[in-house]
């Protein structure tokens, strides 16, 4: 769930305190990890892709000119980071033609395996919106804010991609 930003450490950490930037951090890597992971499928992508936020964010937060907006200002920096990654996921699709389907290992949990399948069947706005909601608990108005989508489009996305998932999770417990 979304965080409400301890504002004396957002402080310290923009006058170069690295202890009071590591705790920030600590307080939304979770959020951050599952995040990425939901809209990137990829175990290893989703930690390098918080990690190079997490860096990013070190370096600038001295530019960060709301220090109650650290939170939102973080996730912009990782929505970032996870676009970048999907543009390369699909430039090396279309150079090996190979759809690499790295699902990660949930501790051999099938209910984890279809969960990731699932999301993997929405389009990137949908999952992005899904997961902004559901993951990290962000309102409307606050997806807009972070992605640029229209609020109506957000709710639009956030609606079929409930849907989708509603029939894919019930057309696997039929298969079983």
């Amino acid at each position: 769930m979304k965080n409400t930003t301890d504002i004396s450490l957002v402080k310290k950490a923009k006058k170069g305190d690295p202890s009071a930037f590591t705790e920030l951090y600590r307080l939304v890597y979770e959020e951050m990890y599952y995040f990425a992971l939901s809209n990137l499928g990829n175990t290893d992508d989703a930690a390098d892709c918080v990690q190079d936020t997490a860096l990013d964010a070190f370096t600038g937060i001295r530019n960060l000119k709301d220090d109650n907006a650290f939170h939102g200002w973080i996730m912009r920096i990782l929505i970032i980071k996870i676009k970048q990654k999907q543009k390369e996921y699909i430039l090396a699709r279309e150079n090996h033609k190979e759809l690499d389907n790295d699902i990660p290992d949930f501790n051999n949990s099938f209910s984890g395996i279809e969960i990731m399948d699932a999301l993997s069947q929405l389009n990137e706005n949908e999952r992005q919106c899904l997961s902004l909601r559901y993951i990290s608990g962000y309102k409307g108005e606050e997806i807009t804010k972070l992605t640029g989508i229209e609020h109506n489009t957000v709710r639009s996305h956030i609606s079929r991609a409930r849907k989708k998932l509603r029939k894919f999770l019930s057309e696997e417990e039929e298969d079983e």
